[in-house]
Formats: C-alpha cells, structure tokens, sequence
C-alpha cells in the first residue's frame, strides 16, 4: 500500500536543510534554492515563525554547536572555528564573544555551557496554522505602483504600518478616484534588505509625487489567497499559506515580488476586512 507523506511545511523544511548543513558553507540563496523558494520568501515566512532571519539563525546554531563541542575540552579551536565555517581564530573567538558574551576559551576551560543561552533547533509552532481556503489563480498584467516606500529588513519591518498612514493621508496625489492600494514587497538581496512599497497602480503618465516612490511589477501568473478579519492576524494567514497551503497545493514559485492587495472589503479605519495575498507561480 502506497502512504503519500505530507508535505514538509517551509518552515520545518529550512530548519531541516540548517540542521543537515551545519559544517558546509550555505548563503542565503543557496539555501532558498534548498527549500525551493525565494529568498525573500523563505526570510519573510522564517521570520514571522520564529522572530529571526534564516542567517541569523544558522549563525546562531553553528556558534551554540561550536560551545557544545569547545565544553567537551578537547578539540582544538581553530578547528571548531572552521567547521563553524569561520576563516580564522580572531574571526570565530569575535563572533563567540559578540553572541555569548565570553570568549571561547573560557567555555573550554570551564568546561560547561550552563552560563550561555543556547540556540536550540526550532520546532514549528502548529498553533499558528489557521484555515486558509484553496487559491484561485490569476494572470495579470504589468502593473506599476506609486506610493511611499521604505527599506525593511526580514527582522526589523516595523516601518511598513506608518507607511500605510502616510500613504493612505496622500492617496489623491496619485489617484482622483479611490482604487485598489498595493502593498509590494521587492528588492530582496541576500543580506535580508527588502523595499515595500505601500501605493497605488498609476500608468505611465503619473509622475511621481516629492517623497514618493514607484515600481514597476511584470506581468505575472499569481495564486491568490484571502485573508478576512482583522490585519494584525495577517501574519498567521501568511504564515499558514506559507507552510500549510501552498506545500499542499503543488504549484511552482516564481521569484517575483508578492503583493498585498487592499480593495473596498478592506477597511484602513479599523483595520478589517478582506485582504488579497498575491503569490507569483509558474
């Protein structure tokens, strides 16, 4: 009898790769490409599962490995340094140092870890998962977006609520009728830097206003999720599509930027509503 297994959520899938990878050299795109995802996307989910980037956690994880081999009291640290994948002593004994707050000579000598807050494998939180109905898929045209922007990094995007108030006080700028308002997130690089751009669509004619910004986004085949309720559980749906419904759903990513999608369901006032998530795919 043949069992079909269910699919490894990303989560539990980037952690994985961390784990099995520990002593090899890994970037952040080599992993995204691991996972089968974009970087950006795989920093994006990894973040609201566990509050930090993938890189930050894969630091994290070699350098509590390295204080659990150095406790032991026998290996040699430069060698500890290089299979952390650290080029040299100063490189390692700094990093050591900068994470833990002693150096790594001391945990030897003391032979115990107990004083250091170790980073343990994540586990993925399943209480976070939520029901997300199945996608429609939608061709679209190329789009481009007028609005404020801000740079954001996967571990700090506190600026993109008061981008929203900002744009949402200067929308007239960019459009005389109430539309549609996008949020687009784009420019991923592999330091974890991303641009959100919270705007509107405007053709070509529609220069851009002091202060704002645009981008131009290219015809693209999306999967289409909902969010409905209110935006502060936003982060779960998009957690839940990230891990649960889109593994289930078999489709192909396509690195592109991803879009939130603000119509007349949404209410900017209290903060609830329908809200489109716009996934690129194949």
């Amino acid at each position: 009898m043949n069992v079909e297994k269910e699919p490894m959520a990303l989560v539990a899938k980037i952690i994985w790769q961390v784990e099995m990878r520990m002593q090899d050299p890994l970037s952040l795109d080599a992993l995204a490409d691991l996972c089968a995802v974009s970087p950006y996307h795989m920093a994006r989910v990894f973040r609201a599962a566990t509050g930090l980037g993938p890189m930050s956690y894969l630091r994290a994880r070699r350098l509590s490995c390295a204080a659990a081999v150095l406790a032991q009291g026998d290996a040699d640290i430069l060698q500890i340094a290089l299979d952390a994948q650290y080029g040299s002593h100063p490189a390692f004994t700094r990093a050591f140092v900068g994470y833990f707050g002693v150096s790594p000579s001391t945990i030897r000598t003391t032979r115990s870890t107990q004083s250091l807050t170790l980073m343990e494998p994540f586990k993925m939180d399943k209480e976070k998962l939520v029901d997300v109905a199945a996608p429609r898929i939608a061709d679209h045209k190329a789009m481009r977006i007028v609005g404020v922007s801000a740079q954001c990094t996967f571990e700090n995007n506190a600026a993109i609520p008061g981008l929203w108030q900002q744009f949402n006080a200067r929308e007239d700028e960019v459009a005389d009728a109430p539309g549609p308002a996008y949020g687009v997130c784009c420019d991923a690089d592999e330091a974890g830097n991303f641009r959100y751009v919270a705007g509107m669509a405007a053709d070509s004619s529609v220069s851009v206003p002091k202060g704002m910004d645009d981008v131009t986004i290219p015809a693209a085949r999306y999967a289409i999720f909902t969010h409905e309720g209110h935006i502060s559980d936003l982060p779960k749906t998009v957690y839940s599509i990230w891990n649960k419904a889109l593994p289930d759903s078999g489709l192909t990513l396509r690195q592109a930027p991803d879009l939130e999608r603000y119509d007349a369901r949404f209410d900017p006032q209290t903060g609830r509503g329908l809200v489109e998530i716009w996934i690129p795919v194949s």
